[in-house]
């Protein structure tokens, strides 16, 4: 995902869109741009590489202008280079547009323009909204009317911002499946994609809807839907403030976050847990989960991970079976439901494109949706028949951790929500699992007091050009996610897999250079997995284990090992996830990788 910024209205609108796009840069990064009203026509600054570039490329020329918007490029249609940087305009010069999503049927559109004598000057698809936009202007038609002919002419997804010389005191927006909020500042109003970029200003925040169109005028905002009619949308206002996105003396954002964990789950916990019950009161309906037979969760990356770790806490704990699957093929599959079964995604933005498109397939097939969601008022949150926030605060880093670790907790709630609803659990069971719940926080604290051991030891395997990761049961998923997190940020080859699978293939990896990390905590699969520490060492491999806190015999079996307290049952793979997350982090921070931005990622997908 690219993150887009505007202001209109007051001095330094071009400032504002420079300091928006420094917080969004972590959805995009290869490239940025600007374009500013100037009197005179439009100043546009675009440069290939970081935002910081951006600002330098700007300097003082425009420190005077009252409406600019600005774009920060994750690289979808063409290489990351200067020209295929936003802003684009049209052959005039005297209009330009930012544009984030996915412009489906631009190749049609560019030969139809192309055809009528229009040369093209980038490799993107976004340009075409550019030459669109100018056509229906010709035709005699306001900024607003032919920026919302151009809407109809696309399919696809976007979020859009346009400004023009010719009309210089607005700004126009628009959204269809890709997001975009209002800021209402005291004589300004500002546009994001993200409301991170608002908070600094204000936390007034207008969140526009599919096929709105907003035009933007200092002090007002009018919003349009695609028919031209005059439609109204909630203000909100933003819960947290713009020191939740500093790093308050982290060095990068992905550490603060790890650290923010027992905080986060806290807070995911808080009120919904009263005495021995559950209570997710009006986002999660009682009435949503009584009856449910079936669950199919829906997630991409990381939200995946959570969800196999949350079907063996709702199948353990509620008795339903659980299906896990890819939101990419979800819809593509034509998936097999019925009236007992709950559709539930997940995803920390609200945003994921493959995640919303599964829930609106399930809307349209007529089975109930729910959804774990990290943002407040996302796309997903107005899907869904019930959503479950996980309350993790804003989360910058584009490796995902705290997100990850509040999943798991909503999930462990909403399996013993069925649970007590399917009449599955005793009194002594709900109490425990409970007592459990609540335990985690500081079970988190004390796996980070063991930072530095893990810094440690993440300093001896820097060279590892390859590494595997190993669990069985809930571990399995954690090895996923430890993998990932490795291949994320530090760029070592990693794989995850089940332990009962190294002898089906993996096995053959192993030699002396290969280091392997293996979810071993104590339970009912522990002695498979000391067996297949056994087995690796055999073969030379370095064993670095994640065991219970107070094994004293696993340390005569590996190389490495860090210890996490496991006393609270399924609900230790919050625990077990942080020292795989500090793992990565300190390889990386050792390699000189660029943690918060790491190349080819951008935080939020929401293109498909």
């Amino acid at each position: 995902m690219c993150g887009i910024t505007g202001c209109v209205g007051g001095d330094g609108a071009a400032g504002v869109v420079l300091s928006g796009l420094e917080t969004l840069e972590y959805r995009g990064y290869d490239s940025a741009g600007l374009a500013a009203a100037n009197g005179d026509g439009l100043a546009i600054r675009r440069v290939c590489g970081r935002v910081a570039e951006l600002r330098a490329a700007v300097g003082e020329d425009l420190a005077d202008v009252t409406a600019a918007i600005g774009h920060t490029r994750w690289a979808t249609h063409g290489v990351p280079s200067e020209r295929n940087a936003h802003p684009h305009t049209d052959a005039s010069g005297r209009v330009a547009v930012v544009h984030n999503g996915i412009i489906e049927n631009h190749r049609e559109l560019r030969r139809e323009l192309e055809g009528s004598g229009v040369e093209y000057r980038s490799d993107t698809d976004t340009e075409v909204l550019a030459h669109l936009i100018r056509r229906h202007l010709d035709a005699g038609r306001d900024l607003p009317s032919a920026v919302r002919a151009t809407m109809k002419d696309v399919q696809g997804s976007f979020a859009m911002a346009v400004i023009s010389a010719d009309d210089p005191g607005r700004v126009i927006v628009a959204r269809r499946a890709s997001p975009m909020a209002l800021g209402l500042g005291e004589g300004q109003i500002l546009v994001a994609s993200d409301a991170l970029a608002l908070v600094a200003h204000t936390r007034k925040v207008v969140y526009l809807e599919d096929d709105d169109l907003a035009v933007l005028t200092p002090g007002n905002v009018e919003i349009f839907d695609l028919n031209g009619t005059a439609t109204n949308r909630e203000t909100t206002e933003i819960a947290w403030d713009a020191v939740a996105i500093q790093k308050e003396g982290y060095e990068h954002f992905m550490l603060k976050e790890i650290h923010e964990q027992p905080d986060a789950v806290e807070d995911t916990l808080r009120d919904r847990l009263t005495g021995n019950a559950v209570d997710l009161g009006e986002e999660l309906p009682f009435s949503l989960l009584a009856g449910v037979s079936r669950v199919v969760i829906l997630g991409m990356g990381t939200s995946w991970h959570a969800g196999m770790i949350g079907r063996n806490m709702i199948e353990r704990v509620a008795r339903i079976p659980v299906q896990v699957d890819y939101a990419a093929d979800f819809r593509y599959r034509e998936p097999v439901v019925d009236d007992g079964t709950l559709i539930l995604a997940i995803t920390q933005s609200g945003e994921t494109a493959d995640t919303l498109e599964g829930i609106r397939l399930a809307n349209r097939m007529g089975v109930r949706t729910a959804a774990i969601v990290n943002v407040v008022d996302s796309s997903m949150s107005r899907e869904v028949d019930g959503v479950l926030y996980t309350r993790a605060g804003p989360e910058i880093g584009v490796a995902s951790t705290k997100a990850f670790t509040c999943q798991i907790a909503a999930l462990y709630l909403i399996a013993i929500r069925l649970g007590l609803e399917r009449d599955t659990l005793s009194p002594a069971e709900v109490a425990r699992r409970i007592d459990n719940l609540r335990a985690v926080p500081g079970e988190i604290r004390k796996v980070l007091e063991e930072t530095g051991r893990i810094e440690e030891i993440a300093a001896k395997y820097l060279d590892a050009r390859d590494c595997l990761f190993l669990g069985r049961g809930s571990g399995f998923p954690l090895a996923l996610e430890g993998a990932l997190k490795l291949k994320e940020i530090a760029y070592v080859h990693a794989e995850g897999y089940h332990a009962a699978e190294m002898k089906h293939g993996p096995i053959a990896l192993i030699d002396d250079n290969m280091p392997v990390v293996f979810l071993a905590l104590r339970g009912r699969r522990y002695e498979k997995i000391m067996s297949n520490i056994e087995e690796v060492r055999s073969r030379g491999g370095r064993v670095i284990a994640i065991a219970s806190r107070g094994d004293q015999e696993i340390a005569a079996h590996a190389d490495d090992v860090i210890y996490i307290p496991d006393d609270v049952g399924i609900a230790n793979t919050m625990p077990a996830a942080v020292p795989l997350q500090l793992f990565a982090y300190y390889v990386a921070a050792r390699r000189g990788c660029d943690i918060d931005k790491p190349r080819n990622l951008a935080k939020s997908v929401t293109v498909e």
